[in-house]
């Protein structure tokens, strides 16, 4: 893997995200935390990363009004959302607000990592095919 993927973990749960971040460590993935929505948009406020996981229900602000929050500036970065309700309005909620993907817990890890970095996988063809893209040029008369 070139390079560390960076990714952001809120959820409320102190326990839960303190050994995630662990997992993720040994994985070679870094990730920093936020309890909450709202704490979430201020790390995002003066950091990048490169995925962003968001718990569905959390205090203050939950992931989903956190998710419209985000693509309001950000429409590149994947969101991922995790949610112990198999709900299919939030499901449906998540997708149309631009999450890249809905994850219900308990989540086996493996299965969080792997879409860690398929999202992350996706983010870099996005990106190179918005750099390969030949500017629209202006027709001449």
């Amino acid at each position: 893997m070139v390079g560390q993927i960076r990714v952001l973990l809120a959820d409320d749960e102190k326990a839960f995200l303190d050994s995630l971040v662990k997992v993720l460590s040994r994985r070679g993935i870094a990730a920093r935390t936020a309890y909450d929505g709202r704490a979430a948009l201020e790390v995002l406020s003066h950091e990048q990363f490169d995925v962003i996981v968001l718990d569905v229900r959390m205090p203050v602000m939950d992931g989903l009004a956190a998710l419209r929050e985000i693509r309001r500036t950000d429409t590149l970065t994947p969101v991922l959302l995790l949610s112990g309700q198999a709900d299919l309005g939030y499901v449906g909620e998540a997708m149309k607000g631009g999450a890249a993907d809905y994850l219900l817990k308990p989540c086996d890890i493996d299965t969080l990592i792997s879409a860690i970095e398929n999202a992350h996988e996706r983010k870099k063809i996005r990106m190179e095919v918005a750099q390969e893209s030949p500017k629209k040029q202006p027709r001449s008369k």
